[in-house]
């Protein structure tokens, strides 16, 4: 998806993220897991485990967390810290703006 909103870049559609789950998009060419919690509070985090380089999108959503499906390592979705080894170093995590049915995130402002 190419359409932006002063520096933000659009993600997802709001109707399509699964509710508790993550989806896999690469905005500017880096990988990013846009969340959806049970609660329906939606993230963005870099979309890479930092133990196993494999995609967290792909990972079960739990709270405010994400758990990486190879080894266990889970993250939080607030700050990006891992929660659970073997995972010891964060991932990043952008800020998201939902206008209407649309998930913006902004991979300028990596936290």
């Amino acid at each position: 998806m190419t359409d932006a909103v002063a520096g933000k870049l659009l993600a997802a559609r709001l109707s399509e993220l699964p509710g508790p789950g993550a989806v896999r998009v690469v905005l500017d060419g880096q990988p990013i897991a846009v969340v959806r919690t049970a609660e329906g509070t939606v993230h963005a985090i870099g979309d890479t485990c930092t133990h196993a380089d494999v995609s967290l999108a792909e990972g079960e959503v739990d709270g405010c967390a994400i758990e990486c499906w190879l080894h266990g390592s889970r993250f939080d979705l607030l700050t990006g810290e891992p929660l659970e080894l073997p995972a010891i170093r964060p991932v990043p995590v952008y800020p998201v703006t939902i206008d209407g049915d649309d998930v913006f995130v902004d991979v300028t402002k990596e936290s």
